[in-house]
């Protein structure tokens, strides 16, 4: 077993104890669960809704919250003099994090076909499509929050003063129907609500809007390449 299979085995099992890999997968079910009895099948607002929210949840709160961490206790400094270097740290914490997501994913998709009735959309490239630039969008804020923030309970503090906001004005909280048409306005251009808005219109098997994926791409590109510049080891 090489150093990376074993650091991942290691961030694996630190990560299921955490109690936030535990809220991103419940909470959003626990939403499905509850709304999703007065849903129709063909109703194409609830699962991109609770997609979104998990998305939030793990990109705005726990990676930068566990990186920040390992900063603040020295973890990623004492690393830095042995074979397992600080990059593949993070290289595994990503990978991780990913993994989560799709896992959120798959069994918010199966509780929503299997349970609820929902019907699944027409093209499931598109929603992966989608769903791939904005997990990678919002996980570029995690690593921003991650390389600006002092410690771990700032990266937290961060995180929810962010994650609020834009799961407000992304239409998470409330439809984007019901809020002022300024606020609505604004929320489109944010990273959840670019996410939102995009996976819905391929749930409805349209074709999701070409600026609000190039949006959730120049998120991604150009915010994980800040993150990268100001990250700090210790």
């Amino acid at each position: 077993m090489n150093v990376f299979t074993k650091l991942t085995a290691v961030e694996t099992k630190l990560l299921l104890r955490e109690p936030g890999s535990i809220v991103s997968i419940v909470l959003p079910l626990f939403i499905l669960g509850v709304f999703g009895t007065s849903v129709g099948a063909g109703d194409t607002a609830l699962v991109p809704i609770s997609l979104t929210l998990a998305v939030g949840l793990i990109g705005l709160y726990l990676l930068p919250t566990t990186l920040a961490s390992y900063r603040e206790r020295g973890i990623l400094r004492r690393m830095s003099t042995t074979p397992v270097r600080p990059g593949r740290l993070l290289a595994v914490q990503l990978l991780l994090q990913v993994v989560l997501l799709f896992v959120s994913a798959g069994l918010q998709l199966s509780v929503a076909a299997g349970v609820l009735g929902v019907n699944l959309p027409p093209s499931v490239w598109s929603v992966v499509l989608v769903f791939v630039l904005g997990a990678s969008a919002t996980l570029s804020i995690g690593l921003l929050i991650a390389a600006l923030a002092p410690n771990g309970r700032a990266a937290n503090g961060i995180g929810v003063l962010l994650f609020f906001p834009m799961a407000f004005m992304a239409g998470l909280i409330q439809s984007a129907d019901h809020m002022p048409a300024s606020v609505a306005a604004v929320g489109e251009y944010t990273p959840l609500g670019a996410f939102r808005a995009g996976i819905q219109d391929a749930w409805a098997g349209g074709t999701p809007d070409l600026f609000s994926l190039a949006l959730l791409a120049g998120y991604a590109l150009i915010i994980s390449a800040v993150a990268a510049r100001c990250f700090r080891w210790e």
